[in-house]
């Protein structure tokens, strides 16, 4: 069963969801029932997160895809580059093709009122293997970001920063196995540790301190 995800997550429409859920599984696994408070308060908490990821615009796996709208795309030979910052009231695009300087025609334009920022710009403004990355301003303050949604980050090996880095090969990439397949079975993931691993080393620290 799905779990709703739109309004308030402790409404009472999500409050008679999650109490379904619960009621399902205890039916199945009565031995479940001594941890009815703990599965409710992860049901309460997942929908809190799905909730504030998706700011009710979509779906989850909207915001799963959204390397597909955010970041620099090559569209019918145009480079498109979206960002999301709601909080900045200028943006540049700065780079190799700049030589690293706010330029007029590589300012963002904001597209929506929730923090979309957009730039257009023709095929040949940018090539491959380009550095680049966002001049952010903000009310009090500036500074560069490396963009949220970028697909190539390279590391200078002399200033050691980081940059992101357009790639659009002439030759790109062929596949080669032409014959292959996709199951249509669902993936299994035994254990993900995205994001978490800071935490869990830090965890592990202290404990061995004690």
């Amino acid at each position: 069963m799905m779990l709703e995800t739109s309004g308030d997550p402790k409404s009472p429409g999500q409050e008679n969801h999650i109490n379904t859920i619960l009621k399902g599984l205890l039916f199945r696994d009565p031995y479940l029932a001594p941890y009815k408070k703990t599965i409710h308060r992860r049901l309460l908490k997942r929908i809190e997160i799905e909730s504030r990821l998706t700011q009710g615009q979509g779906s989850l796996a909207d915001f799963a895809a959204g390397h597909e709208y955010f970041g620099l795309h090559l569209r019918n030979n145009e480079w498109i580059f979206r960002e999301w910052a709601p909080n900045a009231n200028r943006i540049y695009l700065i780079g190799d093709m700049t030589n690293w300087q706010e330029k007029k025609d590589f300012a963002l334009h904001r597209i929506s009122q929730d923090g979309h920022w957009e730039i257009r710009l023709s095929q040949d403004k940018l090539k491959h293997g380009d550095h680049y990355r966002l001049r952010i301003h903000w009310h009090g303050g500036e500074g560069d970001r490396i963009p949220a949604y970028s697909r190539r980050v390279v590391q200078d090996p002399d200033t050691l920063i980081f940059n992101a880095q357009v790639w659009s090969p002439s030759d790109p990439y062929r596949w080669k196995c032409m014959d292959f397949q996709s199951p249509s079975d669902p993936i299994f993931v035994y254990e993900v540790h995205v994001g978490m691993a800071q935490e869990e080393e830090k965890i592990g620290s202290e404990n061995r301190l004690l």
